[in-house]
């Protein structure tokens, strides 16, 4: 399984929490806690574990399917992110090479699938992202 980058979010966060707890970190010195509010990561997770769960079940995925899927995760992001704006470029790299990860994982050949539709492997959600 990949580990998905709101993971990393809840562990950097529970970890600054258990250290302004014990207090050797200053909350305003706490970025993930205000950076990665609970809700934000939970929707981030919940939409990620949709694409996961898409993913999965396709079976020889046509070129359209495989899109269809990456649009639906990153229109899903943007959503989330619209009233957070915590989708920074750390996140951004994180959640593209998450999604890139999900396709490799499940058998699809991200770098030959974008090359047929004249895109470097890097640009595979660049069509939908806004964040």
């Amino acid at each position: 399984m990949i580990e998905r980058p709101s993971q990393q979010w809840y562990d950097e966060v529970r970890d600054q929490r258990s250290r302004i707890a014990a207090g050797t970190l200053a909350e305003a010195d706490a970025y993930a806690v205000h950076l990665w509010p609970e809700a934000f990561t939970a929707a981030v997770d919940a939409a990620l574990a949709a694409y996961e769960a898409e993913v999965r079940s396709l079976v020889s995925p046509t070129d359209e399917q495989v899109f269809a899927s990456v649009e639906r995760v990153v229109t899903a992001l943007n959503a989330i992110d619209e009233p957070y704006g915590a989708i920074e470029t750390g996140e951004r790299e994180e959640l593209c090479e998450y999604v890139d990860a999900v396709l490799t994982a499940a058998g699809v050949d991200v770098g030959e699938l974008t090359a047929r539709h004249g895109l470097h492997r890097f640009e595979l959600t660049d069509r939908w992202r806004d964040w």
